[in-house]
Parts: C-alpha cells; structure tokens; sequence
C-alpha cells in the first residue's frame, strides 16, 4: 500500500480524505494546510503520492507541483478541485499531477484515481 501526503487547508477534507485511504491501507504519513508545508513535508517524507487541492494559501497548488515535480521529477501528485476550476486543473495535469478528483468526494472515485496514478 502506498505512503500518501494529504494537503488541503481544510481539516474535514484531510480526516474524510484519511478515512478513505485508511479504510483500504494505505498509510496517511503526513498533513498539510498549505503549499508551502506540502513542499516542506515532501522533502522530508518522501511519500509514494501527494493528493492535494489546487486552490492553497501561502504558495497555490499549481505552484508547489511545479515546485515539487522539480525538486523530485518523479513524483506522483493527484489533485483535487472544486466544480468549475477545469482550467486550473489542465494546468495541473501540464505542470506534471498525474490526475485529478473533483469534490465533494466521491470514495470509489478517490481510490481508482489513486490506483491509477500508482500503477
């Protein structure tokens, strides 16, 4: 199972976010309420993947993918968004996160985007 850094700004997303993947065993190793903490626990962490919201306080999440992807090319990275951020998402998705999940969440949907950009 995968080692998995959550980062959203908003404690209930993180919790319900942990209770999905926990449910099924993967290891929520670590939390973030920003980009800048994302970036900061990514250098420390190493997780397997980083789910995180698009729109961040402190540095956006477009911003820390690209900082993270190149820092860490490799990385894997979901990202999450509300209804009506689709250009934002695309900008994700060029800037290197693998995939994306729109809320509010949907558990069968968290776990195949997951799936996916794991394998």
């Amino acid at each position: 199972m995968a080692r998995i850094l959550i980062v959203d700004d908003a404690k209930f997303m993180r919790m319900t976010l942990s209770n999905i993947l926990s449910k099924v065993g993967h290891f929520v190793i670590g939390e973030a309420e920003n980009g800048k903490e994302a970036v900061d626990l990514y250098r420390n962490l190493n997780p397997d993947l980083v789910k995180r919201d698009i729109t961040k306080p402190v540095l956006s999440g477009l911003d820390a993918v690209k900082e993270i992807k190149k820092e860490f090319p490799f990385a894997t990275v979901i990202m999450c968004s509300a209804m009506g951020q689709q250009k934002m998402v695309v900008e994700a998705i060029e800037a290197g996160a693998k995939d994306f999940i729109v809320k509010p969440f949907d558990e069968i949907r968290v776990l195949d985007a997951i799936h996916r950009a794991l394998n």
